[in-house]
């Protein structure tokens, strides 16, 4: 099982210089204002650098006569049905708690995808807690033996922040051993960007990366004062030039279910589906389940990978070795019947 290849050196405090621009004429970017608390209204956050950036964006105008590519404050005041000088003082940052009539219509303005509506509503209404007061997460011991339990499929537990809270044995094998890293690193957005063996997990890595992003965003619009979540966008603003690109697109991503292409040395490619299920009772937390197509390839390598892991937890500590993929298919594990 694979554990972080690099040393991943302690955050520096100098993260600030990045992630509070003070240059230039305008308030600051809400990279920053979304995230660390300092988001006063809805209109600093979403407005100046969500707006205005959907406003710009928009690739045509429904309106006569518009032929360029994004709209203009009277074009997006006309469409949402309010007047030029209320949506610019939305985009300004002086008017607050917008109405969910005027929410409604600027998603609809802008072809918000569900995902980006929520998250226009979160920072319209955040649930605020005071600094240093969000509180801790536990997995029920009912839970972890639940996903023990599944021997062919991997499973894990994220919760805020995207931070690892259980895994299972093929989970570890197939990402990474988050019981060999400190608690801090446990974390699944910190492992995609800065750790070099996610790159060689999933072959689509820029795609994986900017949507685990898309999900930080997401959670950063509903927790804008969340301590923990400072201190991990700081260091990745700093260790990561892509995740500083893809923080300031404003994009949000939920992860409902869908597939990806990973890649494991022991035993080669695999076309996973996964499933994400929000557990009841449990605030925050998504159970994740790996599977694959039945008599697929991308079947039978998990299969083996499933073998390799209980390979290597019950090897001797001393003298023990990877066994190579030829070794694990000729056990007569392998011709067993379908997982």
């Amino acid at each position: 099982m694979r554990a972080s290849r690099t040393p991943l050196a302690r955050p520096s405090r100098t993260w600030e210089r990045h992630a509070h621009p003070t240059s230039g004429s305008g308030p600051p970017r809400a990279a920053s204002l979304a995230t660390w608390g300092d988001v006063q209204n809805w209109p600093a956050s979403c407005g100046n650098a969500g707006l205005t950036r959907r406003r710009r964006q928009r690739e045509s105008s429904p309106l006569p006569g518009r032929r360029v590519r994004g709209l203009r404050r009277e074009e997006v005041a006309q469409l949402a049905g309010v007047s030029v000088d209320y949506y610019t003082r939305l985009e300004q940052g002086r008017h607050s708690s917008p109405s969910e009539a005027v929410i409604d219509a600027l998603g609809r303005v802008f072809h918000l995808d569900a995902a980006a509506r929520a998250h226009l509503v979160d920072l319209a209404r955040p649930a605020r807690h005071r600094a240093g007061q969000v509180p801790g997460q536990r997995v029920r011991p009912a839970m972890h033996q639940m996903i023990a339990s599944m021997v062919d499929h991997p499973a894990f537990i994220v919760g805020r922040r995207t931070d690892i809270l259980a895994s299972n044995l093929l989970a570890r094998a197939l990402l990474t051993d988050w019981t060999q890293l400190p608690p801090r690193e446990r974390n699944y957005t910190r492992w995609v960007l800065l750790d070099p063996g996610a790159r060689e997990v999933y072959p689509e890595w820029a795609t994986v990366a900017a949507d685990v992003v898309g999900t930080l965003r997401l959670y950063a619009g509903r927790n804008p004062d969340d301590p923990q979540l400072n201190e991990l966008v700081g260091e990745l603003t700093i260790k990561s030039p892509q995740f500083r690109t893809w923080w300031h697109n404003h994009r949000v991503h939920e992860r409902t279910h869908g597939t990806k292409h990973m890649v494991h040395p022991a035993v080669g490619p695999m076309t996973i589906r996964y499933e994400a299920l929000a557990l009841p009772g449990d605030d925050d937390q998504t159970l994740f389940i790996y599977t694959t197509d039945p008599g697929s390839s991308s079947h039978d390598n998990l299969r083996l990978l499933a073998l390799w892991a209980t390979q290597q937890r019950y090897a001797p500590t001393t003298g023990a070795s990877r066994a190579a993929p030829a070794q694990i298919e000729d056990s007569p594990t392998r011709s067993a019947g379908s997982a």
